[in-house]
């Protein structure tokens, strides 16, 4: 089980901002990207996780093998911390198993995702990954909101997911406190700017 990324070239906003990027993970491994606010982290990932199509390049990872987690939570407003945990464990086909242990919710089940603070609907975003089953993790700043005890808990599951055979691609500049290799994207910007052929610039 691997995924691998070679020659990737990714657009945001009708302008490719990232080029050649080559990267691998192999069960249990983590990699963190690095770069200035604005170098490309999230188009990366939201390409390598198929929500957009690159430019150029291929991305391979066996069927169903990536989990995305980004700046939204994805949760159902008026569902209670279970039912929508329950919701998403029905879409992945999954049993909740101890999800609400693992990620300090078991007090919370009963509550409205909507009466959550931010931070308690952080651990909830999260915790849909343990759903999911997925082996590969894709993570956008996943501790934005968190208070340290909450970065702490979030780094013993990381760390789980890892010896369990996972991998994770992280944006991040917070210690989670596991071992991982960095990969700074700076030198895959794009020089130019260079504008997507076709993009509409109505769209811009």
């Amino acid at each position: 089980m691997e995924l691998r990324v070679t020659d990737l070239a990714c657009a945001r906003g009708g302008m490719i901002v990232l080029q050649d990027v080559c990267l691998q993970l192999r069960a249990g491994q983590a990699l963190l990207l690095r770069g200035p606010n604005g170098a490309g982290k999230t188009t990366l990932l939201r390409t390598i996780g198929d929500l957009q199509k690159p430019i150029t390049g291929t991305i391979d990872a066996p069927e169903d093998s990536i989990a995305y987690a980004a700046h939204q939570d994805g949760l159902k407003a008026t569902l209670t911390v279970r039912e929508n945990l329950q919701f998403w464990a029905r879409i992945y086909r999954r049993h909740m198993g101890d999800v609400l242990q693992r990620m300090n919710l078991q007090v919370l089940a009963d509550r409205p995702a909507q009466s959550l603070s931010a931070g308690q609907k952080r651990r909830l975003g999260l915790a849909r990954l343990l759903v999911t089953g997925r082996p590969i993790w894709l993570l956008d700043e996943p501790t934005v909101s968190l208070d340290a005890a909450s970065v702490a808990l979030f780094g013993d599951v990381l760390r789980g997911h890892l010896a369990d055979g996972g991998m994770a691609l992280i944006a991040t500049h917070i210690d989670l406190g596991i071992k991982a290799d960095v990969l700074d994207i700076s030198p895959f910007r794009a020089q130019h700017s260079v504008p997507q052929a076709g993009f509409e610039e109505a769209f811009l």
